[in-house]
């Protein structure tokens, strides 16, 4: 059995999956010419507890299983993308589609930056009042976002289905 590439809702996926990756390499475009440039500003602090810093991310969420091996990390996120794909070419639901549109979109986005600049531009800074743990001090980028704001729109859809 040849596994289905194209399915009613890709579309959707594909449609999100390139809004979610052309707006965080548009935001790590204008951010890198503008933060990481030479006499740039170190820091943007926008609120007490957010600001816009420059990070480099040589391991996934939130600095974890950092590695000198870009390489290894590319073709692990390109491997899921590929199985997610499958996954959204057979989907009939369009939650379901977008979810998986948005993980494809952060995820191959990441990736680019780690084959490009040899780890992830992140600059979105949360923190509180010095702490240093990750739920009150973390860093990321709008890929992020896409990928966190998936998995939690797939989690509510099978939340919501149990529920039926």
């Amino acid at each position: 059995m040849t596994p289905r590439i194209w399915g009613p809702l890709t579309a959707l996926g594909l449609a999100l999956a390139a809004l979610a990756f052309g707006l965080d390499q548009t935001v790590k475009w204008w951010l890198l010419q503008v933060v990481a440039a030479p006499g740039g500003p170190d820091v943007i602090a926008l609120t007490p507890f957010f600001d816009i810093r420059m990070a480099w991310n040589q391991g996934v969420s939130y600095g974890l299983l950092t590695t000198n091996s870009q390489a290894l990390l590319i073709t692990i996120s390109l491997l899921i993308c590929a199985l997610l794909w499958l996954w959204l070419a057979r989907s009939h639901r369009p939650l379901t589609s977008a979810a998986l549109g948005l993980i494809i979109g952060g995820a191959l986005s990441n990736a680019l930056d780690r084959a490009l600049r040899g780890a992830v531009a992140d600059f979105f800074y949360f923190h509180w009042d010095g702490l240093k743990f990750a739920l009150l001090n973390f860093i990321f980028n709008p890929a992020d976002v896409a990928i966190v704001t998936g998995v939690a729109l797939l989690l509510y859809e099978s939340l919501k289905e149990r529920e039926a």
